[in-house]
């Protein structure tokens, strides 16, 4: 079963992109993932949501700090670059990583760009979340798509139209 964000969201998908079959991925911290249909070589370029109510005394870098040593509980992860990112009321955070994973037997070269948003929930202001968007591509097809998930960040938003955020 699909994890569920703290606060509801809205956003649009890139051209090109679609919703993945939820039996295709492991949806334990997931609340919705999409895929880009043409895989590169052995492995299907994705975007994922996640998130979490954020506690006061923790600061995104401790977020995007947890994430990467998730990571290297299964492989060996390199930090690109970490940014701060938005403003006092809306900040975020945004990390690539690169590492090699096993795909099918094959290893591969892959990247992530994660982007961490912070959002208040409308009905109670006080209780925050932080809003977790990943791109995880090839090494080689990364370029092609950072501008599709550039596109997904920009469109994503608290939605409104639920009453509960």
């Amino acid at each position: 079963m699909p994890a569920v964000l703290p606060v509801p969201i809205e956003f649009r998908l890139p051209e090109g992109w679609f919703p993945a079959r939820p039996d295709a991925i492991d949806t334990s911290d997931i609340a919705f993932a999409a895929v880009l249909p043409a895989p590169d070589s052995n492995f299907t370029t994705n975007i994922t949501i996640g998130g979490d109510v954020l506690p006061d005394a923790v600061s995104l870098a401790e977020v995007a700090g947890e994430s990467v040593e998730g990571l290297r509980e299964v492989t060996a992860v390199s930090v690109v670059y970490v940014r701060e990112v938005g403003t006092a009321d809306t900040p975020g955070l945004t990390q690539k990583l690169t590492f090699t994973a096993v795909v099918n037997g094959i290893p591969e070269d892959l990247v992530q760009s994660q982007v961490y948003l912070v959002m208040s929930d409308t009905m109670d202001p006080r209780r925050r979340a932080v809003i977790r968007l990943i791109l995880t591509t090839t090494a080689a097809t990364f370029d092609e798509v950072l501008g599709d998930f550039q596109d997904f960040i920009r469109s994503v938003r608290p939605d409104t139209k639920t009453g509960a955020a």
